[in-house]
């Protein structure tokens, strides 16, 4: 978490109320900025539908297992509830958080219209690319080329093992 707490003392807080952004409450959490991005966006689809089930995330913008690990650290720190498959909002903070708790709870009910592409301009907002596990052709074709290796130069082990041979039996007849 990155609670920059003076900014939630009580005179800064009343400017923070003024215009709450989704972005200030996913920077409380997170110092990355995909990750914060991640998070928003998870966050304003359950703000969007009220209640959000894993099977109503759009795949295109994030994994289904992103969409769980960031709903589930939202339900971690007690800004989400899960209950019946589906996730929503809930209001279990407690003292040392009021501040922020009360700038989220304005967030929620401001009816800003919030762009996570444009307020997280430097976070990565594409899929990653895989990096291993089934389908990756890549992979595959490595292990087979690594499999039908040749060795560099087929005589010259061959020679190798001719001269071996011809100095165990030349110690042979010198004995």
């Amino acid at each position: 978490m990155a609670i920059r707490y003076w900014e939630y003392e009580d005179a800064p807080l009343k400017e923070k109320l003024k215009s709450p952004s989704v972005r200030e409450v996913a920077k409380i959490y997170f110092e990355n900025e995909t990750k914060a991005y991640r998070f928003a966006l998870a966050l304003l689809e359950v703000k969007k539908k009220g209640m959000l089930r894993l099977k109503d995330c759009d795949t295109k913008t994030l994994p289904i297992a992103t969409w769980k690990r960031y709903l589930d650290f939202g339900v971690q720190v007690g800004l989400l509830k899960h209950e019946n498959n589906a996730y929503s909002f809930t209001d279990r903070y407690s003292k040392p958080l009021r501040n922020i708790g009360v700038y989220i709870k304005a967030w929620m009910d401001s009816q800003a219209n919030e762009d996570p592409a444009v307020l997280f301009a430097n976070a990565k907002a594409g899929r990653q690319e895989k990096r291993g596990g089934k389908g990756v052709e890549a992979n595959h074709e490595a292990k087979a080329a690594k499999e039908n290796q040749t060795p560099a130069d087929p005589q010259q082990e061959t020679s190798t093992d001719t001269n071996n041979k011809d100095a165990s039996i030349e110690q042979n007849n010198s004995q």
